[in-house]
């Protein structure tokens, strides 16, 4: 395989800056409005659900979420819905250890994930967390990571420790 030279871990991340002003929640409606989408009942609900919100969520659950306050949100309004607000950098999508796309709400930071597939345990990993691995694939494979959908999947210490005397 030929080695690509790298400087910085910069030259490996250009091209995916993640947003760095996304607007504030009282913005949004004006902003749907200039995409062309009307500002509905239903968009108000999923940008107060959203709001709500803590962290990581499916679009799975985002409907559910919202049919508990409005049973006739549809499935397409929140996914189009989504799709948009992750253009303005309210939301970013990633995937989760079983392959479900989910959804960071006002993400501080690019990051990825770190899932224990016995417990079922998740952490963040930032990028001087992921530096290395991201610097390995570029320098051998020319292979630039996106670290918003980077998900490592093995088995954490305590589940290591508690099943098999720390083997990996």
């Amino acid at each position: 395989m030929q080695q690509v030279a790298v400087t910085r871990l910069g030259d490996i991340l250009q091209g995916m800056a993640f947003p760095s002003a996304a607007p504030s929640w009282a913005d949004i409606p004006d902003q749907l409005r200039a995409r062309g989408l009307r500002w509905t009942p239903q968009r108000r609900q999923i940008i107060d659900v959203l709001e709500a919100t803590d962290g990581h969520i499916t679009g799975s659950e985002l409907v559910e979420r919202c049919r508990q306050l409005d049973p006739l949100t549809t499935p397409s309004t929140v996914y189009r819905t989504l799709r948009v607000l992750e253009e303005l950098g309210i939301v970013q999508h990633a995937h989760g250890a079983d392959g479900r796309e989910e959804f960071h709400v006002r993400p501080a930071s690019e990051h990825g994930h770190l899932y224990c597939h016995q417990c079922g345990s998740g952490w963040d990993i930032d990028l001087a967390d992921a530096e290395p691995t991201i610097t390995s694939f570029d320098r051998r494979l020319g292979f630039a990571v996106d670290l918003s959908h980077m998900t490592i999947v093995g088995r954490c210490r305590a589940c290591r420790d508690a099943n098999s005397g720390g083997r990996p």
